[in-house]
Parts: structure tokens; C-alpha cells; sequence
């Protein structure tokens, strides 16, 4: 039975990864080849993969998935059924297909991954179901994208999504001493060697399957601690990013049952050391038009400025505890914004500052955001608004951009 919409509960600064009381258990993988590798008798397999809930512990995702067996292969989404679940109340969920990728966990055999999201039971007129869940975010999202192509406008968005994996028998990042930390003065950041790198394998099969699916992941890298690994997502137009970035999140957790290790995406797992985000490069036709790109993004940085505070309350649950103005963030009581500047809010690149056009990064969203409601808030903000509302940019919160060394 799926949560349909269960509480939120506050993340302590305990143990990096909540305690479910699942015991793990070690399968031989080498004993389901022989079935994997069975004819499928012309049918395909289809798993469907949606949000259940809030995000039950602040760490990880309530995502959920099934499959279903379909006739054949489908060539567009309006072919792939319309399925429930079992929701709170005896209420059915209905799950409405949204985006289909290549699935790497059943490769061959036309076999898919059906992103979907949730609706009530339809009543009175409506057909095929009824209105959005409450934790159906896509959906409002959705909305605000076609309000913005309405206005001509064609945001995008790119995601930087920071994690750490988990030893499950430790609860602590993996590789590192049991309740201990890592040399503080070894550089881990982009590194190479054994002594250095945790878990190479597992992410380079992230990656792999990703691109199979035909996630847009635009890279990875090792990050500043053993254990801590960040993949990008994007460019991508409108929903599409946000709808990618759920799916490599959701194959990253499918790999990890596959290796037998946790991933958290807790905002500070680790006491002492920096947090975790999900930053988000976004740009739109004004920001990306030159002459004029970085007036506009002067301008929508002041736009954001004013919405300061609902964009915290939407940018991921216990960010408190990672934007507190040390390790390259702002005070989550603050916004500021500068070219080149990693400890602001906002950060404008230095080449974007220089060809007078292009793209900003929001550092503020934490690793557990929600990437339809960051974008959705982004376009409703910056382009939204009534621009009757704006005002001019505080002359003191210019930089001076002859001054600004270029990158």
C-alpha cells in the first residue's frame, strides 16, 4: 500500500541514513542470469516509477515502482496505460505515464522505464483521473512551463546533484573508519588512485546507464570527501530536466540495491563536514540574448531577492543545517548574488559576464530538493511575476564588472 502523502518528518543530525530495520541481505547475482537471459515471448516489460509522498525522512525519496507486462512495444506515451496503486483510505492512486526511457536493469526486449505522476480517482466528468495528489508536484510545474511558452519565454535548467554513499553496516560514508573521518589535509576532490576513490565502479554504472536510458546526464565527478560523488543533469527545456533528474535518481537507488551499499541525499549527512546540494543552473531568453543578458539576470536576481524566503521553505527539508555561510554557501538568512562567487547566493560565471549572456547557478537548493518545485518556482519568480512589481537593482549590490577577472 503506497503512503499517498505521509508527513514530513524533521531530519536530526543523527546516523546519515534513517534506520528502516531491514536487515540486508547478500543474493548471488550470477543465479538470475540464466533467467534474465529467457525470451520474453514478444511482450515488454514496463516499469512505472513515480513520487509516493513527501520525502518521509529528509535523506532519501519516496519513490516507488511496479511493472507491468504490455503487448508490445509502445511508440508513444499514449499507448502505455494509465495504472493505480493502492493508496491511504482504500483510495486508489491512478499513475499517469509522463516519460519513457530504455531500461537498463532489463536491457533488450523493448523493455521500458515510465516516469509517471499521481492523480485522484476521477469523478463526475472527468475520464481518466482526477485531480493532482498533493504530492504531485510535476504537475504545477507543468503548469508554470506552459505559462512561460505561453509568454514566449524557454527556460532551462541543469542540475548538479551531490550524494553520498552509505556502508550499511556502518551507517557512515563509505570507505571511511567506522565513526572516524579522512585525512582532513588529503585532496579528494576529482581524484584518482585507490587510496583516494570510493566506489568508482558503482558510479561509473550510474553513468552508463544512464545514458542507455536516455537520461541527459551531462557528467560526474568525485567530490570534496571519499564517498561523496555529484552527477549533472542538463541543460534540458522546461519539465524535461526535472523529469530526468528524478530518473537518474532513481537508477542511482536501484544500482545501489544492486551493490549493497546506502545513499544519502541528506543536506549534511556528516557532522564537520560541508553539506550537500543540488545546485541549479537556470537561464531563460532574456539572460540568454546579447546585448542586455546580464541586465536581465541583475534584474531576476532582485526578483528572487524579494521571494527570498519562500524559495528556502521549497529548496529541501534540514537545509538549515548546510547553508550557515561556511564551506562555499550563504546564511540561509541572506541572499546575495556576484560573478564569480561561490559563497553567494547566486553565482553569475565570470564568462557569462563577460559575452553579456547566458546562465546563473542557484547554490541554495539542497541534495533532497524537489526539482519540479525549484524550477517551477525559478520560472514563477523571474518571469512570472508582474513586472509592474520590480524594481530597479540596488546600485550596491552591483559589481563592477570591468573589475571581475575573467575565467
Amino acid at each position: 500500500m503506497g503512503s499517498g502523502g505521509s508527513t514530513r518528518a524533521a531530519p536530526g543530525t543523527g546516523p546519515c541514513q534513517a534506520n528502516t530495520g531491514i536487515h540486508m541481505t547478500s543474493m548471488d547475482p550470477q543465479l538470475s542470469k540464466k533467467y534474465m537471459s529467457l525470451d520474453q515471448n514478444g511482450k515488454v516489460q514496463a516499469e512505472y516509477v513515480w513520487v509516493d509522498s513527501d520525502y518521509w525522512d529528509g535523506q532519501s525519496f519516496d519513490l516507488c515502482c511496479k511493472t507491468l507486462t504490455l503487448e508490445e512495444a509502445p511508440v508513444s506515451l499514449e499507448e502505455i496505460p494509465i495504472w493505480t496503486y493502492s493508496g491511504d483510505d482504500a483510495k486508489d492512486i491512478v499513475i499517469v505515464p509522463r516519460r519513457m526511457y530504455r531500461d537498463p536493469f532489463r536491457p533488450g526486449n523493448n523493455n521500458i522505464i515510465v516516469l509517471a505522476d499521481t492523480y485522484q480517482e476521477p469523478s463526475g466528468d472527468e475520464k481518466d483521473y482526477g485531480s493532482a495528489t498533493k504530492f504531485n508536484t510535476r504537475a504545477a510545474c507543468e503548469a508554470a512551463m506552459r505559462r512561460a511558452e505561453e509568454i514566449g519565454e524557454d527556460p532551462w535548467f541543469g542540475f548538479e546533484q551531490e550524494y553520498y554513499l552509505l556502508d550499511t553496516t556502518t551507517n557512515w560514508p563509505l570507505g571511511w573508519p567506522r565513526g572516524k573521518y579522512p585525512d582532513k589535509d588529503t585532496a579528494f576532490y576529482c581524484s584518482v588512485g585507490s587510496e583516494k576513490v570510493v566506489a568508482r565502479s558503482l558510479i561509473e554504472c550510474h553513468y552508463r546507464a544512464c545514458l542507455y536510458a536516455g537520461v541527459m546526464i551531462g557528467g560526474i565527478n568525485s567530490e570534496v570527501a571519499p564517498g561523496q560523488w555529484e552527477f549533472q543533469v542538463g541543460p534540458a527545456s522546461g519539465t524535461l530536466g526535472a523529469d530526468d533528474l528524478w530518473m537518474a535518481r532513481y537508477i542511482l537507488q536501484r544500482l545501489c540495491e544492486e551493490f549493497q551499499v546506502g545513499v544519502t541525499f541528506d543536506p549534511k549527512p556528516v557532522p564537520k563536514q560541508a553539506g550537500i546540494g543540488c545546485h541549479t543552473n537556470y537561464s531563460n531568453m532574456a539572460t540568454r540574448s546579447s546585448p542586455g543578458g546580464m541586465e536581465a539576470i541583475k534584474l531576476q536576481c532582485e526578483r528572487l531577492r524579494k521571494n527570498h524566503d519562500k524559495h528556502i521553505a521549497n529548496y529541501g527539508i534540514g537545509n538549515e543545517r548546510r547553508l550557515t555561510g561556511k564551506d562555499d554557501t550563504a546564511s540561509i538568512n541572506d541572499f546575495s548574488w556576484g560573478v564569480g562567487d561561490r559563497a553567494a547566493s547566486i553565482r553569475i560565471g565570470c564568462k557569462v559576464a563577460m559575452r553579456d549572456c547566458g546562465y546563473y547557478e542557484d547554490r541554495r537548493p539542497a541534495a533532497n530538493m524537489d526539482p519540479y518545485l525549484v524550477s517551477q518556482l525559478l520560472v514563477e519568480t523571474t518571469l512570472l511575476q508582474n513586472e509592474e512589481n520590480d524594481s530597479k537593482p540596488d546600485s550596491g549590490s552591483k559589481p563592477d564588472l570591468e573589475s571581475v577577472p575573467i575565467e
